[in-house]
């Protein structure tokens, strides 16, 4: 009986984490081809200067390329991890690269943070 409800917990936890970040990203077609978009369809994006599972973006920075926050007790499955900002607060990432929309993105499927400095690319799948 133990057994059967231990599994019955741990499949329950692992579905939780995995519909928590169904809930944060899915993939969207775009102007530029498939990518990766926030729960409101908002274009994401990676950042060259961040280093794996590190973000660079702060501060300034952030206010114009937001974080796709991740909910403090959000739990990384497959490709997906949780980075922990210098402010302490926890985003998403995808293979170890933290992910961002764009402030001046401001419709769903805007890319127009596609290659912004060279620096900054849609996340995609």
């Amino acid at each position: 009986m133990s057994k059967t409800f231990a599994a019955i917990a741990a499949v329950s936890l692992m579905l939780a984490s995995t519909s928590a970040f169904a809930q944060a990203a899915k993939v969207a077609d775009t102007p530029k081809g498939k990518a990766y978009v926030d729960a409101k369809g908002m274009t994401l994006y990676t950042f060259d200067k961040d280093s794996a599972g590190k973000s660079a973006c702060n501060g300034p920075c952030a206010t114009n390329w937001p974080p796709l926050m991740a909910a403090a007790d959000a739990k990384a499955s497959g490709d997906w991890t949780i980075v922990t900002r210098d402010d302490g607060s926890k985003m998403w990432a995808l293979k170890g690269k933290p992910l961002y929309t764009f402030a001046k993105d401001t419709k769903p499927g805007d890319t127009t943070g596609d290659g912004f400095n060279s620096v900054w690319h849609l996340a995609k799948p």
